[in-house]
């Protein structure tokens, strides 16, 4: 390196001092953006310094360092980093949730969106909605009463299969598809788009553990880092507030729980994992059983005798209801309560009963990306005494109102669990 070039290099990095934006809330998660030299969960003069010294001839490469992705780690690199730190990037190079690499050109002008996580997350982040040129629908998953934009946003079809053609005809900057291949195969979508020239990323945008390092790569894709470390760092405050006062519960105190999925026949299905039941206070009465979404006998559930047990309303609440209007949640509720199976259960003996709807959980279309908000209600139910001055709803109206631009009222409007709280 050239005196001239290394003393640039020391200069910006002093201007970049005073101007960096904060880092989200630490996660223990590697930023999967080309730049983050020294693969921690944040792109910072760390990685600045650090390619500087592969550079010199010292330390070990990373994958990651190479900023440019021209496969050699230069000062071309470091001044790479530091256009990224300050959103002066023209190109930048990430990995998706899709485990694809993928370099976007910048600044993103016109986005083409195929499902409703990424027209909540863009909200969280501050993202112009009049950037948002084109957005698949796949009823019934854009609660209206939350995405009050979607008319005046141009149809491409369907979240699984869009119309490649009429993409093609908006000529976004970037297409952010799903990453859940899982459902149908999304490889011909992918291929059609990028084949006529067009960036696509793909992403879950669904998961509590996955989430945080998501929404921070769109932040920089979007030039939005402050306002996803202002978003991560108020979600992740709400979320280990309650974990640190969870762990310590002993089991003998942790309530016995049965979580029943929604299903249009009642039938007796559990989440697992997905339903946080240990996160939030309580003990899972089927943590024995290693799948997600199972079919589970319901004399098992008599014979596990759960003090609590919690339904999720399969096509109840949201945001356009009236928030008196819980009739079909007190239904579902009745339901459980009268089955003849469950008569001597403790949760039913006790009326400690639950209804929760999809808004509020993970994997739904209703639910977007409010599955963090699942977890206050939860500690609220199971422990009581020890969350006293936690107040979901609270919680569920700043989210609304600081970082979704909702002009909603928690008090008058929206159905999401019963009995209230």
């Amino acid at each position: 390196m050239t005196g001239n070039k290394f003393l640039l290099v020391l200069v910006i990095t002093a201007i970049l001092l005073t101007c960096v934006p904060a880092s989200a809330a630490s996660g223990e998660y590697t930023l999967g953006i080309f730049g983050n030299a020294n693969e921690d969960d944040t792109i910072d003069l760390k990685d600045v310094e650090y390619t500087t010294s592969l550079v010199l001839g010292l330390g070990d490469q990373t994958q990651l360092a190479d900023a440019k992705y021209d496969n050699k780690v230069d000062i071309l690199d470091v001044t790479q980093i530091e256009l990224i730190m300050l959103g002066k990037e023209k190109e930048l190079t990430l990995i998706d949730s899709g485990d694809r690499t993928v370099t976007v050109k910048k600044p993103i002008e016109s986005t083409v969106i195929c499902f409703p996580h990424v027209l909540e997350t863009l909200r969280s982040l501050n993202v112009p909605m009049d950037s948002i040129t084109g957005m698949a629908r796949h009823y019934p998953e854009y609660d209206p009463g939350f995405f009050p934009e979607i008319s005046e946003i141009a149809d491409v079809g369907d979240r699984w299969t869009p119309d490649v053609e009429v993409i093609l005809t908006i000529k976004p900057d970037v297409v952010i598809f799903t990453a859940l291949s899982a459902y149908t195969d999304t490889t011909q979508t992918v291929n059609a788009l990028e084949s006529a020239g067009i960036k696509v990323l793909c992403f879950n945008l669904n998961t509590l553990e996955l989430y945080p390092e998501e929404v921070e790569k769109l932040g920089y894709v979007f030039n939005r880092q402050n306002e996803a470390a202002e978003f991560l760092d108020w979600r992740e405050k709400i979320l280990s507030s309650i974990e640190e006062k969870v762990k310590n519960i002993p089991d003998e105190d942790r309530p016995r729980v049965y979580f029943e999925a929604a299903s249009k026949d009642n039938s007796y299905n559990i989440y697992g994992k997905y339903a946080y039941i240990a996160m939030t206070g309580g003990a899972d009465i089927f943590s024995d059983q290693p799948g997600q979404y199972m079919t589970v006998d319901p004399e098992a559930i008599a014979d596990r005798n759960p003090e609590i047990i919690i339904k999720v309303g399969g096509t109840a609440g949201g945001y356009d209801l009236n928030a008196a209007n819980t009739s079909e949640l007190e239904n579902a509720r009745m339901e459980i309560m009268n089955r003849d199976i469950l008569q001597h259960v403790s949760a039913v003996r006790d009326e400690n009963v639950h209804v929760i709807t999809v808004h509020l959980l993970s994997f739904f279309g209703d639910s977007g990306c409010r599955n963090f908000l699942q977890i206050p209600y939860q500690a609220k139910w199971f422990q009581p005494e020890l969350f006293e001055d936690l107040d979901p709803e609270a919680i569920h109206q700043e989210y609304l109102t600081r970082f979704q631009g909702l002009d909603i009222d928690l008090n008058e409007t929206g159905v999401f669990v019963y009995p209230t709280m």
